[in-house]
């Protein structure tokens, strides 16, 4: 992860999204961007994104997630508000040299709400 071209993140252990239990993750506020620069061949980026349980208690929050490559978006979920249920994300991400994780506040208090990238994955040879 290239730190110095990221937004504030806190990455975590037993985090819960939608009462989903997950072993790790990271957390994020709207707005956010997590840029990774993709070091050898990858094929794939999986992950599991939400309100993080805590913003749930205080009913908090709507964003959208999104996954961009080399600047591109390949996927945007649906506004995400809290208590919704876990989204899985499965991004194609062949040929790519860098991705950006972000996420955008949708509704007021969008900014108040702990945005999760749970259990992410990237896939490479």
């Amino acid at each position: 992860m290239s730190l110095s071209d990221s937004s504030w993140m806190w990455q975590r252990s037993g985090l819960s999204i939608g009462g989903t239990p997950y072993a790790h993750g990271v957390s994020v506020h709207a707005p956010s961007e997590l840029l990774i620069d993709l070091n050898r061949q990858c094929t794939r980026y999986d992950a599991t994104v939400g309100i993080d349980d805590l913003s749930a208690q205080l009913g908090v929050g709507g964003v959208r997630f999104s996954v961009y490559a080399d600047g591109e978006r390949l996927w945007r979920s649906k506004v995400v508000r809290a208590g919704d249920p876990p989204v899985p994300v499965s991004v194609d991400i062949s040929g790519r040299s860098s991705i950006s994780l972000v996420v955008e506040e949708h509704t007021p208090f969008g900014r108040a709400a702990v945005a999760d990238w749970a259990e992410s994955r990237i896939s490479c040879s």
